[in-house]
């Protein structure tokens, strides 16, 4: 007869004296761990966690009827060390020495029921443990709907409606919740709202399955109310019907007139409102973004669709009348097919020219009224009537000068009868050679019409393809048409060829967002941009160009200019004209102003990539621009260093690669040979360069900014600045004179960038080798030296 196992008298002992009275659990609790080990699962096997069922060669016998409560008590010290591997370990063992592992964890629920503790709990650990030993060691329970399981649903649906939510999808798994008498689980969930508990009713009513049985509205007002969109969205998922109901009550709220503090003091309860997350504008958003996340149909959201027009509305009233950025003709074509016959959008249209401080501006944008008569602002009306009778002599009157525009924007450098419109398949096998030559840079870029409603995907109408002299035009549109014809089929190859050429080198400006799109005008295109080879974005060279503290790609930098237009100012030191940027681009024929502004669009791309490389080191980049393109790790603010050389990419032409340029090849101005003059945002900036020996000069608080220019053409000075001034003071002084700071640095990190862009040397002897004091501020013989400069080691 085999012999007992080690430690198995112990085993028997101490649970003896549990049963007979003679010890408590919480006495057993006291003993020292290394006893508990011997006495609690001696008798189990030792096995790894990831073996929950043991060695059965080992040939040795448990001591079967393991007490829940115990392992609990067991589990409870370990808890309280903290030693997650050696609580693991006991709890998988003891799962295996549980007769009924399902009924020993309700036991050790119902012992702890009542006891809610802030952050995890043990005994939600311990049901997500039992239900992953479950998982891997597949235990023989209750068969379905058998009465042994319904008893054990029933225990456990009782101790969820006395636990907290972390014991919900864990019991919910194990016990097959979902199966139980859902009577229960429902009053339970009702019993949390009404206790105002919104967000437990939803999770839980989510993890069991409840929502075909709860009201979708009553269930998600109160947590829309809180902005706790993203729940909802996971509370309706997967039930079509409950999504088109939640969407119909989210579009509701989107109509003209509603107010939802209405619906917020229906519900007094609901703490936390965030109201402001809830206006047309912001929820018009949201809706649209649930109607494609579903699938659903576009008319199921008509007020969010009409918000989202009037959102557009005041977007082109902004660009047509603020930045003046928008010709009349396309501001009338695209509001026409905003407002359309609509009553309300017809009244909003009138409340925005209205509150125009110019009526004659907005009545000249309004030479075909978009409205009736009747419905025209009375300013604006009187003012048509009075255009009408002057004829076109105040229109006229208001076009600007044709010289002031090509002196303000960038013009195209070549001339007109270089620029090619390729619309037919004979003509693009006509300049098939000059498009496909290789060792060539080209610039790519495409025009579409914008879309304002919701569900419109944008559709490229032109692909301009610029080079050296040459700009070719290909009309999208016409060469397409039909999808499967000999013109599409061309159209397609001829692009993927030159796409694909690794000795083209190809510059665009975000050239993967727009290469994306060519697949919804030509379905051979799509993912093309994957095929991508040789190509240089600069864009990705634009954003390293922020360690010479220019405005940050795709924040409104100076004059509120962005994106293209931005790099334009910067290296080429002139704007792009973008009036018909938002134009009608499927309209034929092109007009003749389409077709200069999409030539220039595309060939500025090759005189700012000329710029770049001539002079890298002044825009802090490497010599290698292809090697600009990869993003590197940032330093704190205003300590970045200029990108190391690097070899030139595999992907870019290798004759493109400039001469290195490093920071060293810039002459080194001694730092009381630098001169500047600081506008009067930059006080901190010229103090410290002061104490480094720099002669700075700083504007006076009530001193035009225009003074700064005076200033450095008639000493000779760089003119340092911070926000709108930069581009009108750049303009009056010469190439490299004038630098745009970053404002929100600190005054030393400012004077760091400055330094290091203008490659400045700074001595201890130059260190507070100049008075601190504004040259206005000082006293009278102090001529600029400070008279005691302290000695340094």
């Amino acid at each position: 007869m085999e012999g007992p196992q080690p430690g198995m008298w112990d085993c028997h002992w101490s649970e003896g004296l549990v049963q007979l009275g003679w010890m408590s659990l919480e006495g057993l609790a006291e003993q020292p761990r290394e006893v508990w080990r011997r006495s609690s699962l001696a008798a189990v096997p030792r096995m790894d966690p990831g073996d929950p069922a043991g060695d059965p060669a080992a040939g040795t016998r448990r001591c079967t009827g393991q007490d829940p409560l115990l392992l609990l008590q067991i589990l409870q010290t370990l808890w309280s060390t903290r030693e997650r591997q050696q609580l693991r370990e006991e709890a998988w063992r003891g799962f295996a020495a549980l007769d009924d592992p399902l009924a020993g964890l309700l036991d050790m629920l119902e012992s702890s029921r009542g006891r809610r503790r802030e952050g995890p709990s043990l005994e939600a650990w311990i049901s997500h443990q039992l239900q992953c030993w479950l998982r891997a060691q597949p235990h023989p329970g209750p068969a379905q709907h058998s009465p042994r399981l319904e008893q054990l649903q029933a225990r456990a649906v009782r101790v969820l409606t006395e636990s907290p939510l972390s014991l919900a999808a864990p019991l919910a798994s194990i016990f097959q919740l979902q199966d139980a008498d859902r009577s229960c689980l429902l009053e339970h969930v009702h019993r949390l709202y009404h206790e105002a508990r919104f967000r437990e009713a939803v999770m839980l009513g989510t993890t069991l399955k409840l929502q075909p049985e709860l009201d979708v509205e009553k269930m998600s007002v109160p947590l829309l109310l809180q902005d706790k969109v993203a729940l909802v969205e996971r509370y309706v998922a997967g039930f079509p019907d409950l999504q088109r109901r939640l969407l119909a009550l989210m579009d509701s709220w989107c109509q003209p007139g509603f107010d939802i503090k209405d619906v917020a003091r229906q519900y007094p309860q609901v703490a936390s409102l965030s109201l402001e997350k809830l206006s047309p504008k912001v929820l018009s958003r949201q809706v649209l973004r649930l109607q494609e996340r579903f699938g659903m149909v576009p008319a199921l959201c008509p007020h969010a669709a009409t918000q989202q027009r009037l959102a557009a509305l005041q977007h082109l009233c902004h660009k047509r009348f603020m930045e003046k950025s928008l010709s009349q003709e396309n501001w009338a074509d695209h509001v026409q097919g905003l407002v359309g016959q609509s009553p309300w959008l017809q009244e909003q249209l009138s409340q925005l020219l209205a509150s125009l401080r110019d009526p004659g501006t907005a009545t000249q944008c309004t030479p075909n009224p978009l409205l009736p008569e009747d419905q025209l602002p009375a300013t604006v009306a009187a003012e048509l009537g009075q255009l009408q009778l002057q004829g076109r002599a105040a229109e006229a009157d208001s076009k600007p000068d044709v010289k002031e525009v090509k002196d303000r924007h960038y013009q195209l450098p070549i001339p007109r009868e270089n620029v090619y419109l390729l619309a037919s398949r004979e003509d693009l096998a006509r300049h098939e050679g000059a498009l496909l030559q290789p060792q060539q840079v080209v610039a790519v870029d495409l025009e579409w019409t914008p879309v304002f409603v919701a569900g419109g995907r944008p559709r490229p109408s032109l692909l301009q393809v610029a080079m050296e002299g040459h700009v070719f035009l290909l009309d999208i549109q016409a060469l397409t048409q039909p999808p499967a014809g000999q013109g599409a089929r061309a159209f397609s190859q001829l692009v993927t060829q030159l796409l694909s050429d690794p000795s083209i080198t190809k510059l665009g400006y975000g050239m993967a967002g727009d290469l994306q799109k060519l697949g919804t005008s030509c379905p051979a295109l799509a993912h093309v941009e994957k095929q991508v080879l040789g190509g240089v974005d600069l864009l990705l060279v634009h954003r390293q160009m922020r360690v010479a503290g220019m405005p940050t790609p795709g924040v409104d930098g100076a004059g509120g200019l962005r994106g293209l237009s931005l790099l334009v100012q910067q290296v080429l030191g002139t704007t792009l004209d973008k009036t018909q940027q938002l134009s009608n681009w499927d309209r034929r024929p092109l007009c003749e102003e389409k077709l200069i502004y999409a030539a220039a669009d595309a060939y500025c791309l090759l005189e700012v990539h000329q710029a770049l490389c001539r002079e890298p080191a002044r825009f802090h980049l490497s010599g290698d621009l292809a090697g600009s393109q990869r993003p590197r790790h940032r330093e704190r603010p205003g300590t970045e260093e200029p990108p190391s050389l690097q070899d030139a990419s595999a992907s870019a032409a290798p004759r493109q690669v400039p001469v290195a340029v490093t920071e060293a090849t810039i002459p080194q101005v001694p730092a009381r040979a630098f001169r500047v003059v600081c506008d009067n945002m930059l006080q901190g900036l010229a103090r410290s360069l002061r104490c480094l020996g720099v002669d700075a000069q700083v504007l006076r608080s009530s001193e035009d900014h225009r003074r700064a220019a005076e200033i450095a053409r008639l000493e000779g000075r760089i003119i340092l600045t911070s926000g709108q001034p930069y581009h009108t003071l750049r303009a009056q002084v010469g190439a490299g004179r004038c630098l745009l700071v970053d404002g929100s640095l600190k005054a030393q990190q400012q004077a760091k960038a400055v330094l290091r862009h203008f490659n400045v040397r700074v001595t201890h002897a130059d260190i507070f080798s100049r008075c601190q004091l504004p040259p206005d501020a000082r006293p009278s013989g102090n001529h600029g030296t400070w008279p005691h400069a302290p000695a340094l080691p």
